[in-house]
């Protein structure tokens, strides 16, 4: 396994064009919430931070555009599209924290559905396996 160091080297070319390209993903508003140390800034975070900061933002970035849309899609997933307190504290959260949410809530959501899916079909299985035994059974009366 590579070190967050080498990995860096090889897709970016070194730390300082890492800093570069997430301070273009994070200049605008749409995605960042500033809560950094103006002082030190990004080009002091450690490499794993900063390679986790990129495959965040650049995932969000593809799949919603902005952060706005990413916690529309949370609060459809959670089915609270009209509870605009979630909305307000969902706004407060770093796109990170939403991204973890947003998988989170897909998975549960999928899962959920499986889960009413396999209960109805099992349900059928069951009445499909009760037919031919009374068939079987009307057979041997004959």
């Amino acid at each position: 396994m590579k070190s967050p160091l080498a990995i860096i080297k090889d897709k970016f070319g070194g730390k300082e064009k890492l800093v570069a390209e997430l301070e273009k993903l994070t200049k605008d508003d749409d995605l960042w919430v500033s809560r950094m140390n103006k002082n030190k800034g990004l080009a002091h975070v450690s490499n794993a931070k900063l390679l986790r900061l990129q495959e965040t933002f650049a995932a969000v970035k593809e799949k919603f555009g902005t952060r706005a849309k990413l916690i529309d899609a949370i609060c459809e997933i959670e089915k609270r599209v009209k509870d605009d307190g979630f909305k307000a504290r969902l706004g407060a959260y770093p796109v990170p924290r939403l991204w973890d949410m947003y998988k989170s809530a897909s998975k549960r959501a999928g899962r959920g559905a499986k889960a009413e899916a396999k209960k109805a079909g099992g349900e059928a299985a069951k009445k499909k396996a009760a037919a031919p035994k009374k068939k079987a059974a009307a057979a041997k009366k004959a």
